[in-house]
């Protein structure tokens, strides 16, 4: 199998956080870092798409896998660059071929509970059913234990800031549970998108993965997941009914209020292994 083409990078991170001083209960200056935040609108072939507010720790990243989760391009072959310009707050991709049915895609829109208001483009809601994940992969529970206590001790902008929500892909180990990627922004759904768009990059499939979120289990984070061929989701939140029953049809093992040896085992129940 050869490598899939490269699109053109442009090289774009901005500062994750900026200081400025605040007021403590004592009455004193203090200085404080806070989490940045800035508007990126998305051009694709001259086209404005939608604007995304975002950290701007990955924006090529950001790009590229909102482009993948909204079914816009179907490989990473159909990009040929990626161009991130903060001056104007905008970044330009260039497609080969451009985007499949673009306007019937964009024309249907469903603002999702994600914070900042994640969209999905494109009817994706009518393509849940055909989503299924393999049933052969098996979470054992020392592993989801390995997995918490990887993110606990993992630097964070969190633990600097506030503000933000992260996500992280993982893979089990002989002896727990290693982190591969970890990005924050401030929607979860821009922190999946930065993972989806490098898993492109780095040539990563999702069938031996677990994806980690601080957030929510809503169904905008299970699509996403099922999206990216990651059979497990685990989140230190609570879900929604709707995000539990999609989990339930498309065969996804979901864990949620994990913290510590604390979690609830929403679905998935015979491809999870108590020890």
């Amino acid at each position: 199998m050869n490598p899939p083409q490269l699109p053109l990078l442009s090289r774009a991170s901005r500062p994750l956080t900026v200081e400025i001083p605040a007021i403590n209960e004592h009455g004193d200056t203090v200085p404080t870092s806070i989490a940045g935040e800035h508007p990126l609108t998305l051009y694709v072939d001259k086209r404005e798409i939608v604007t995304l507010m975002t950290l701007g720790a990955a924006p090529e990243a950001l790009t590229i896998g909102w482009l993948r989760n909204q079914r816009l391009v179907r490989s990473l072959e159909e990009i040929a660059s990626v161009q991130v310009d903060w001056e104007v707050d905008a970044v330009s991709v260039t497609t080969r071929n451009g985007l499949r049915d673009a306007d019937e895609k964009l024309g249907s829109r469903t603002v999702t509970t994600g914070c900042g208001q994640g969209t999905v483009f494109g009817g994706l809601m009518d393509e849940i059913d055909q989503l299924r994940l393999p049933h052969d992969r098996l979470l054992k529970q020392s592993t989801l234990y390995a997995l918490m206590d990887a993110v606990r001790h993992h630097e964070s902008i969190y633990k600097q800031a506030g503000a933000v929500h992260g996500c992280a892909l993982a893979q089990a180990t002989p002896g727990g549970c290693d982190i591969l990627m970890f990005f924050e922004d401030v929607g979860r759904h821009n922190a999946v998108d930065a993972i989806a768009g490098q898993m492109w990059l780095d040539g990563l499939e999702g069938a031996d993965k677990i994806f980690y979120t601080t957030g929510r289990l809503t169904s905008e984070m299970v699509i996403k997941t099922a999206q990216m061929g990651i059979p497990f989701l685990v989140s230190r939140s609570g879900l929604t009914h709707m995000g539990w029953q999609i989990a339930q049809n498309i065969g996804l093992t979901m864990v949620g209020r994990a913290q510590g040896k604390h979690y609830l085992l929403f679905t998935g129940a015979d491809r999870f292994i108590r020890e």
